[in-house]
């Protein structure tokens, strides 16, 4: 039993292992796409202080474009953000369903080994309750038994006795 307690755990273990691992990296990929946004953001933040027009002093169609592409860009990586999130709790509500599937399945495995040791235990006290009963007549019917194959054995002996033929002296010298 311990032995397939060990095999079993060692498999669950292995799939958590891949299940870690694919949660990681798109956990990784989440942080990755929240720090370009990060940057994406410092980069239109600078963009709107940046005044190339007439003596620097106002901001030209260009530096206008160019701030509405890194907003662009900024509302794209969120589209982004919030997709990978969502697989992220796909796989995060996975991990949590495969769990609790495994602990009602190592639940019932653990009733119907409890099950199957009352089962005998009872069996068990069941035949020590028989054993006791019955374990004076049991010493009883041993000494019968041993007193009978004493009787056969002495019987036997005295029959192979009386049926053995009787040599006389003329018999033997014929031999």
């Amino acid at each position: 039993m311990f032995t397939l307690l060990c095999c079993t755990l060692g498999h669950v273990n292995a799939q958590d292992n891949a299940d870690s691992t694919s949660f990681e990296v798109q956990r990784k990929l989440v942080n990755d796409l929240l720090n370009a946004r990060q940057q994406k953001f410092g980069a239109f933040d600078t963009s709107l202080t940046q005044k190339s027009g007439l003596f620097g002093l106002f901001k030209s169609k260009g530096d206008m474009q160019k701030s509405m592409d890194i907003l662009k860009d900024i509302v794209i990586t969120d589209n982004n953000i919030f997709l990978e999130t969502q697989k992220l709790l796909k796989i995060k509500d996975f991990e949590k369903d495969k769990f609790q599937q495994l602990a009602t399945e190592y639940d019932k495995q653990v009733s119907a080994y409890i099950g199957t040791i009352s089962k005998l235990q009872k069996e068990n006290e069941k035949l020590r309750t028989e054993t006791d009963k019955t374990g004076g007549s049991a010493v009883f019917s041993s000494i019968w038994f041993y007193l009978a194959l004493l009787v056969i054995i002495i019987l036997s002996v005295l029959l192979y006795r009386s049926k053995k033929p009787t040599f006389t002296s003329s018999d033997r010298s014929l031999q």
